[in-house]
């Protein structure tokens, strides 16, 4: 699959984006997908998600803990209330300091507070080629599902088409 803007090098970065309940999805390479986050961050910053979604926190909790307040990183000065208001640390040390009001918030954007990496591939895999190719099959099948969700038929056969086509390259 190549990329739907330069359509030159090969789509590594699949965006699906709702507007005005339409849903539309962008097939990019790296360097495309660059521009389109840079474009996407001044839009809607990331560090605007997070600084509301710490002040979320203390909304959810009635009681908003008394120590959050006071937390504060010895190497850089950055306190709990300054992270909630840029939304970004100041340092390494702050997550070690700010560890306490940080973790419910990692949860709840991540679902977890360990880091388990991007994607997960099995042992038996020989190189990171074959764990693209799973990962290619299962947005494909996935894509597929969509697609005859929605009456796509002629789409769903090309994408049916695609993921036989995949699997017999994977088998060889």
């Amino acid at each position: 699959m190549v990329c739907d803007i330069c359509a030159k090098n090969p789509a590594t970065v699949h965006l699906t984006e709702i507007i005005d309940n339409k849903m539309t999805e962008l097939h990019l390479c790296e360097v495309c997908a660059q521009k389109k986050g840079a474009q996407m961050e001044s839009h809607f910053g990331l560090s605007d998600l997070l600084a509301g979604l710490a002040d979320m926190g203390g909304h959810l909790d009635s009681g908003a803990s008394k120590k959050e307040t006071k937390l504060k990183c010895p190497s850089c000065g950055l306190t709990y209330e300054d992270f909630k208001k840029v939304g970004r640390l100041g340092c390494g040390e702050c997550y070690n300091a700010l560890k306490e009001a940080l973790l419910p918030l990692l949860k709840r954007i991540h679902g977890s507070t360990q880091h388990c990496g991007k994607s997960l591939i099995r042992k038996s895999s020989k190189s990171p080629r074959s764990a693209k190719v799973r990962n290619e099959l299962q947005e494909l099948k996935d894509r597929l599902q969509k697609a005859i969700q929605i009456e796509a038929f002629e789409e769903a056969a090309k994408l049916r088409d695609k993921i036989q086509e995949l699997e017999k390259k994977k088998k060889k």
